[in-house]
Parts: structure tokens; C-alpha cells; sequence
């Protein structure tokens, strides 16, 4: 499995293990026992790199205090032998308890290292408290410990790079799937992944060109945040060790997550700092190498702070971090943490920050700081979020870019609410929606309805209301009616010129569809809009041209992607394709070049995985064939059952069409002649007769009943009488050979030859019964009888039953046959494959854009020319004359005296007579 499917089914059975546990609780354990085995297996890794061999690690215990201090020096901590996870799992199916892990736990805290207590004091303590809770007694939770462990140990913690990569990709996924399921909790402990990657890339484009740089997360939660931001800034550096992490974090139990965390991504433990604090309260002052404090300045700060949170403001007023900008107020302290986060920034540094929308608006001592933000040039830019992306809550989020220095002397809004894609209750920020924000931040771009720089004269204006419609209307325009032509039908040139970016790339296609009347008013001039625009001689030439951006593209990528497959730099190749792709659509009208991001973004999931899992396992995993298992029931237990084969790179279903379409054909034609049978089943259900339904069909009257459909057949034969059925009925009876060849000389008229005959010349009883059945079955019935439907119903039946059985042998067959080759593939029929899954998929959906921008033209031409095609007098003419038919219809009718004048009143009202 890749990644990603190794996250998801981890995530799957640590879902089905929690039982009745909160979501919020379970992931402490897990994410524990995570941790605790990665620490083990760096142990591991270290001893043996020192020449320890396996023989020996039982002797590395705490009696030995040299190799002790040699493992607390070089990992900060040290875990004795009988203390290792792998020691654990050796003995957990005999003597493992409970209370081997408690006792581990212990000792793992005693045997920490000065110099990193911070980094690793009581990092499991959260893990040690909770035990209990997995179970009423210590077999109970014996039980669990050891269901996690069997988890836990299918994740790959060897020594390579992917193997960190996909271990803080399977915590991070762990991490936000328990975030989605915690409710108003999430929100504690973790930013989503889109939001982070949003705030790492202006972060890092920030900071890009430096060797070294500090970063700091003053509401850490998960830590998640500050690494994403981490990564982002490492693309950028020659050396990802350059960069240091700081984080804080007030819960204990998120605290220690963050911890975690931080050092399973394989940061060094020297460029990790952390604390256990509030951050209101307790400032971060710096102690430098002569032990003295001083203020923490650093070049990125981040933080998704709790929203409008209460807190303290008494005796903060000389307080350095909220000195000249004044204090937030008790009831809400966003802008505390923002003033908080400033005040630790380098004159050159920069910052993000998730606060509640209402930050921009709200007045009193909020709007005061306001104002001393935007006169001291701090503001860089405000980014509007859509709704419903963050865990646990709704409400309007905005990000928040400040600098401490500034040239500009404008902000940047950005109104990005309406960028999202719905999963499930929850939206998410898409790769196009992330890159079009960091690309519109990047050059401060004005974009119509979406963002705009605004001066600090109007900003003043507005009394430092910073809210974002004030600057950036984003709404939908109305829709708008035009009263004159409700009643005479035809466009006005307004309504027209909604279509003008079409008009103005397609200048001959206007006149082509409408036509303008003597009143200046457009009517449609053509029936078939969609031939229209398809014929049109400018379109024509769009979709020509269109064709021509992408040329040479594929042999781009089949030069990085298949020729460079076990060494391209995964990330950088899909921003090196991203650029190729703005690239070559920069002067190309009507299409956006985000969308075609997005395509990329989509395709390149799938892309980046197989390289990863090539270039951790090398190029023979393409040709890797697996069992496929699944989970049944078995005896009332799940149980792990081979259904198949798969593969690790190579899709069946490609390999299938691309070397052995002739047997899929084969298999398809079978099916299709399945289908048609039971298409057939249908057709005489409907027209069968309403006797025959009720004898015929099943319950539901949706299908035939087979055993119904068998003995109404076997009494159609029983009575189904020819010369030749009734000479082989008596034949039947016959027993010396002498009267059996007597009988057969004298019977030519009989079909012998069809039959199999024994060595003197006569026919068996069973081969005579199977003649006289196919005899029986071949005898022609009237057609349109019942016993007609019967007898054609009972064939089809059993040939659907033999079509299904050949599809099943044939079926067999190929996966055999599949497997086979996909095990002796040459390199060259590798690459087609590679080519074929990785490129080609990618370039038709991409050389697809051009249709879509066709299609939405017929779209919204067809509306605009249905838009007033029934005019009001139209509509009203058409009502008198139902009024009118209607009136005549009650003339016509009858009753009593009362009845009567009630329909002449009705009558009077729709203008008729009764």
C-alpha cells in the first residue's frame, strides 16, 4: 500500500478499535504508542550503527551507565531492552501485560537527558494517566494495548527519507480524521491541512534566500501548523536543519502532542523549543548563552489562536507586546494573541493568523488597536476564508498577513470565501483556490470581485473598519429583468453584453446567433444553438490554437516522470509542471489557468505516490504483484481472505486494455448478450398478460420466479408429442441388444447419429433421456402462447446461467494472465504503462478545458435566448383562452339550482357564459 492507503486503513481499524472511547481521548493512546515505537526503532537503529549486534541488545539495560549516557548524549532519552516496542511485540502473545507499558513509561522518564528535558519530560503522560480508561480491568486493557500494537506495527519507521515522509503523513492523517470526528474539540488542537498549507506557502515565499530561520507557533495544538510551515520553507533552503522551531502550547495533553509531533517529522531535538504555558500570560523571554533574558524575535510567527476567547488584561498596560497598540478586551482576545505574535517579529519577519471575522469590524478597545495597527503600517494583508472550514465550527474565519516593516503603504484584501469544494457538512480550500490566493498575495493583484488594494486615506475614511465587503464587493449580481422585453420578447444590448468576453474572442459568433430587430432589441437567429457554435469560423480557431498549448508537454513529462522516475524531487516537479502550465495558458482567453492547476493537482496525488513508493522501493515494485485481501465474516469473526490479485503500481484494468483488450472483448460481448436477456425478461413482463404475471412472476411482479418458470416448462414437454419423441420413448424400454438394433434399423426418421452410442451399435438410457430433453426444447411453440413466453424464458435462463459461468472461467483466466505479465514486463512495455497511467489521463484533461469554455457558451446563450421567449402577452393570451375553454366546458354541465348560479358567478369572472 501506499501511503495514503496505509493511512486510511490504519485509520479505518483504529476507528473500529476505539469502540465507545471519544474520538478526542482515543487519539492520545494512539498517537502515544506512535511515538513510543518511533523513539524505539531510533534506538534501534542507533545501537546497531554502533556495531551492536542483534544477539546482544538484551544486555542494554540501565546496569550499563556508559552506553546509557552514550544513547541519552546523541537521542536525548534512553530505553532499556526489555523496554522496546520490537521487545513488546516478541513477547506480547505470552507474558505481555499492561503493566510492561506503565513500567516503560516510568522508565522513559526517569532516563531522559538534562540537556533535553524540555523536549521529552512527561511527554507521555497523557498516554500513562489513560490507560485505565482502555478497559474495566488489566486483561481488558492487556487486550487493547495489544490490538494497538498489532496496528501500529504495520507502519514503516526504517531509516530512509519516505520513511519519515510517510510517517508524518500517516500522523498527520490520524490527526485530522480524529480532529473531524471531535466536534467542538477539534478546533483545540488542529488547523486543517489546506489552511496550513495556505499560510506555509506565503510564509516561505517570505522567507525564501535566508540560511537560516526561526519559527514559532504560540498556540501550537498539534504542532501541525509550525511543521507545514517548516517543509514549506526547507523547499527554499540547502540545508532543512537550518531552520529552528519554537511552539507553545497551554493544555497539557495538545502540548504534548505538538512535542510529538516535532520530533517524529526527524527535526533535530537541538532545533526544537518548547513550553507548556499560557501565552497570555507567560511571555517567552529568550535566555542566551550568559544567562540573561531577552525578548524572542524570530522570522516567521503563526498561529490559529482560540477564537475570542476570554482573558486577563489587568496590569498589562506596560506590558511590551501590547505597548502603543492598546488591550483587547476581556470578553475576546484575539487581538491579544495578534499583538503577541507581532511583537515577537524581526523588523524583517512576517506573520499569519486565523482570527474570527468579526477582528475587522468589531469597535471600543478592538477598533483602538485597529487604528494603531493600520497608522504603524503593520497590515499587510487580510485574506476572507470560506465558512465551515475549520473542525468543530462555522463562523467566518479570516487570515491575517502583518509585518513589523514595510514599504507599502496599502493593504492587500482578499475576499476568498467563495473558493471552496463542499466535502461532506464541511468545505475545503482546493489546491486551485490555495494557489490562486498565494499568487494573488504574492504580486498584490487587483482582481475584480475577488481582491483589491486599498490605501490607508480610505481605510480612514471608513474609520479602520477593515471589513472586507467594505472593499471587495464579491456578491453575485442580481438577476435582472428588462420590463420591455417581458413584453415583446428580444435582449437588450445590457443583457448582451454579459457574453462580452465571448463576443470579443468570438467577434463573428454574435451575429451568427441573434439577430437585432428595428427596436435595438436582439431575438435568436438560429434553432440549434450548440451546431451554431460548434460551426462557428472563431471558434474554430480558438479550439485550434487551444489544441497547440500543451504541445511537446508530454515529452516534458515523460523525460522527468518516466526517464527520471526513482530520483525526480517529487514536490518540485509538480511546481516545475504547475509553471508550464501558467506558462503556456498566460495569453490564452477564457480559460483559467487555475482550473487547469487544479487538474494537475488532482492528477498529481495519485503521480507523486507511485514515485514515492518507486524511488523507496525501487523500480521492481512496478512489476510487484500482491494477494488481494479482504475482510469477511468467519465463524462470527473478521477474517483477512485472498479474493485475487493486485498490484502495486500497475492497474489490472490498464494493463487489461493496453496488452489484452481481445479477452476483455471476449468478456463484454458476454456480458452485453447478459444484458440483453434481461432486457428481454423485461419486455415480456410487460406485455405478458395479467393472468400470467400473477402465475408466473415473483412477489414484487418484478421478475420471473425460475422454479415457477422449471415446472410450467416440465409440463409443456410432458405434452410436447413427434413422430421421433415417440419411436425414442419406445426405444426406452427395450432390453436385448438383438430387439434394440432391430428397432433402430427400422427407424431412420430417428436422429441417432446425435446421440452417443455404445461399442455394439446401441444407445444408453441417460443419452436417450438427454436427446429426448433437447428434442422436447427444440419442438416449436405457437407463437404469442404462454407456453411460448415459458419455454423462451427457460432458455434464456440457462443460457444467462452458462454466459455467467464462461464469464467467470474467462475472468480467472485473465487475472492469470495478467499477473503473469505484469511479473515479466519488459522496461519498455513498463514505460508505456507508466505513460499511459500517469500522462496521458493528465493531458486529456487537460486539452479538455477548450471544450468546457464551448459548452458553458451554448449554456448561457441557450438561457439568454429562453430568457423572454414567452412574453406577457403570450402568457396572458394563452391564459383567456383557457379561461375561455374552460367557461364553455361548465356550460355544458348540470345540477342543482344553487350549484348552477355558483358556476354562472365563475363563469362571469373568466369571461364566458354558462
Amino acid at each position: 500500500m501506499n501511503k495514503q492507503e496505509l493511512a486510511a486503513t490504519l485509520w479505518e481499524s483504529a476507528n473500529t478499535l476505539r469502540a465507545n472511547i471519544d474520538a478526542s481521548q482515543y487519539k492520545d493512546y494512539i498517537l502515544g504508542f506512535i511515538f513510543y515505537r518511533y523513539l524505539s526503532e531510533k534506538e534501534l537503529r542507533l545501537l546497531k550503527s554502533m556495531g551492536v549486534e542483534e544477539g546482544n541488545l538484551e544486555y542494554i539495560t540501565e546496569d550499563d551507565p556508559e552506553t546509557v549516557k552514550g544513547l541519552q548524549d546523541e537521542l536525548g532519552y534512553f530505553i532499556s531492552y526489555e523496554n522496546l516496542f520490537s521487545t513488546w511485540l516478541a513477547m506480547y502473545k505470552k507474558s505481555f501485560n499492561v503493566k510492561n507499558v506503565q513500567d516503560g513509561l516510568n522508565a522513559f522518564d526517569r532516563l531522559i537527558s538534562d540537556k533535553h528535558r524540555m523536549l521529552f519530560k512527561g511527554i507521555f503522560k497523557t498516554l500513562q494517566t489513560g490507560l485505565s480508561s482502555l478497559g474495566a480491568d488489566a486483561a481488558a486493557q492487556t487486550k487493547a494495548v495489544r490490538n494497538l500494537m498489532d496496528l501500529i506495527k504495520k507502519i514503516p519507521m526504517g531509516n530512509t527519507y519516505q520513511d519519515y515522509d510517510v510517517l508524518g503523513y500517516i500522523y498527520e492523517y490520524l490527526i485530522s480524521m480524529f480532529a473531524a470526528n471531535a466536534g467542538k474539540k477539534a478546533g483545540e488542537f488542529y488547523t486543517p491541512h489546506e489552511v496550513s498549507m495556505l499560510m506555509a506557502d506565503i510564509v516561505a515565499d517570505h522567507t525564501k534566500g535566508k540560511d537560516h530561520i526561526e519559527i514559532y507557533d504560540p498556540t501550537s495544538g498539534s504542532g501541525s501548523l509550525l511543521i507545514t510551515i517548516g517543509h514549506a520553507a526547507a523547499k527554499y533552503m540547502k540545508d532543512g536543519n537550518s531552520i529552528k522551531y519554537y511552539a507553545q502550547e497551554l493544555k497539557e495533553n495538545t502540548f504534548n502532542l505538538t512535542r510529538m509531533n516535532l520530533v517524529m517529522r526527524n527535526i533535530l531535538p537541538d532545533n526544537i523549543e518548547v513550553r507548556n504555558a499560557d501565552t497570555l500570560e507567560k511571555d517567552w523571554p529568550w535566555l542566551d548563552k550568559y544567562h540573561e533574558t531577552k525578548p524572542l524575535y524570530l522570522d516567521g510567527v503563526v498561529s490559529n489562536p482560540p477564537y475570542s476567547q476570554p482573558w486577563d488584561p489587568k496590569n498589562k498596560e506596560n506590558d511590551p507586546r501590547f505597548a502603543g497598540f492598546g488591550l483587547a478586551p476581556k470578553t475576546k482576545a484575539d487581538y491579544a494573541f495578534l499583538l503577541h505574535d507581532l511583537y515577537h517579529l524581526k523588523p524583517d519577519g512576517i506573520m499569519t493568523i486565523v482570527l474570527p471575522h468579526g477582528v475587522l469590524f468589531r469597535g471600543n478597545e478592538e477598533g483602538e488597536i485597529r487604528r494603531n495597527l493600520v497608522e504603524k503600517n503593520h497590515i499587510d494583508t487580510i485574506i476572507g476564508l470560506p465558512p465551515n472550514i475549520f473542525y468543530g465550527t462555522s463562523i467566518p474565519t479570516i487570515i491575517m498577513v502583518l509585518r513589523q516593516k514595510r514599504e507599502a503603504r496599502d493593504i492587500l484584501f482578499i475576499d476568498a470565501s467563495k473558493g471552496f469544494e463542499k466535502v461532506g457538512k464541511d468545505n475545503k480550500l482546493r489546491a486551485r483556490d490555495i494557489k490562486k490566493i498565494v499568487d494573488t498575495y504574492k504580486g498584490r493583484l487587483d482582481i475584480p470581485k475577488y481582491s483589491r488594494k486599498v490605501s490607508i486615506d480610505e481605510i480612514r475614511k471608513n474609520d479602520y473598519n477593515l471589513n472586507i465587503p467594505r472593499y471587495v464587493d464579491s456578491s453575485e449580481e442580481a438577476e435582472h429583468w428588462d420590463i420591455y422585453s417581458i413584453m415583446n420578447s428580444g435582449l437588450s444590448e445590457e443583457e448582451m453584453g454579459k457574453l462580452a468576453p465571448y463576443w470579443q474572442i468570438f467577434p463573428t459568433l454574435k451575429e451568427t446567433l441573434f439577430k437585432k430587430r428595428e427596436d435595438g432589441y436582439f431575438i435568436p437567429a438560429v434553432m440549434d444553438v450548440r451546431s451554431a457554435v460548434k460551426e462557428n469560423e472563431d471558434v474554430k480557431e480558438f479550439e485550434t490554437r487551444f489544441s497547440h498549448a500543451f504541445d511537446g508537454m508530454d515529452r516534458i513529462m515523460e523525460e522527468d516522470l518516466i526517464s527520471s522516475m526513482e530520483n525526480i524531487p517529487v514536490a518540485g516537479e509538480e511546481e516545475k509542471l504547475a509553471g508550464e502550465i501558467f506558462s503556456r495558458l498566460k495569453d490564452m482567453p477564457l480559460i483559467d489557468p487555475y482550473e487547469a492547476y487544479q487538474i494537475l493537482d488532482d492528477a498529481w496525488k495519485g503521480i507523486a505516490a507511485d514515485l514515492e513508493t518507486i524511488q523507496t522501493e525501487g523500480k521492481d515494485v512496478i512489476r510487484q504483484v500482491l494477494p488481494h485481501m479482504v475482510t469477511k465474516k468467519k465463524k462470527g469473526k473478521d477474517t483477512a481472505v485472498q479474493e485475487g490479485w493486485t498490484s502495486r503500481i500497475i492497474p489490472f484494468a490498464l494493463l487489461q486494455h493496453t496488452f489484452l483488450a481481445e479477452d476483455l472483448k471476449n468478456i463484454e460481448e458476454k456480458e452485453n448478450r447478459i444484458r440483453e436477456i434481461q432486457d428481454l425478461y423485461a419486455s415480456f413482463i410487460e406485455e405478458m398478460p395479467e393472468e400470467d404475471k400473477e402465475s408466473l412472476l415473483n412477489d414484487s411482479n418484478d421478475a420471473f420466479d425460475m422454479q415457477t418458470i422449471q415446472k410450467k416448462a416440465k409440463e409443456i414437454y410432458e405434452h410436447v408429442e413427434t413422430d421421433e419423441i415417440r419411436a425414442m420413448e419406445e426405444y426406452l424400454p427395450i432390453r436385448s441388444q438383438k430387439e434394440k438394433l432391430a428397432f433402430i434399423a427400422v427407424h431412420p426418421d430417428v436422429s441417432w447419429k446425435d446421440m452417443k452410442s455404445y461399442k455394439d451399435g446401441t444407445y444408453g438410457k441417460p443419452a436417450v433421456q438427454k436427446r429426448l430433453k433437447i428434442l422436447r426444447m427444440e419442438a416449436p411453440m405457437k407463437e404469442g402462447t404462454t407456453e411460448d413466453m415459458v419455454i423462451r424464458v427457460l432458455k434464456m435462463a440457462e443460457e444467462e446461467k452458462a454466459l455467467k459461468k464462461e464469464i467467470k472461467s474467462a475472468e480467472d483466466s485473465l487475472t492469470d494472465r495478467t499477473k503473469n505479465r505484469i511479473e515479466k514486463l519488459s522496461t519498455e512495455e513498463e514505460d508505456i504503462l507508466l505513460k499511459a497511467k500517469w500522462i496521458q489521463p493528465l493531458m486529456h484533461a487537460l486539452e479538455g478545458l477548450s471544450d468546457k469554455v464551448v459548452v458553458n457558451l451554448e449554456k448561457e446563450v441557450q438561457q439568454m435566448a429562453d430568457k423572454y421567449k414567452d412574453t406577457y402577452r403570450d402568457i396572458d393570451e394563452e391564459i383567456r383562452k383557457e379561461e375561455t375553454s374552460l367557461a364553455s366546458m361548465m356550460g355544458e354541465l348540470t345540477g342543482p339550482e344553487k350549484d348552477m348560479e355558483g358556476l354562472r358567478q365563475l363563469a362571469e369572472l373568466l369571461g364566458g357564459k354558462v
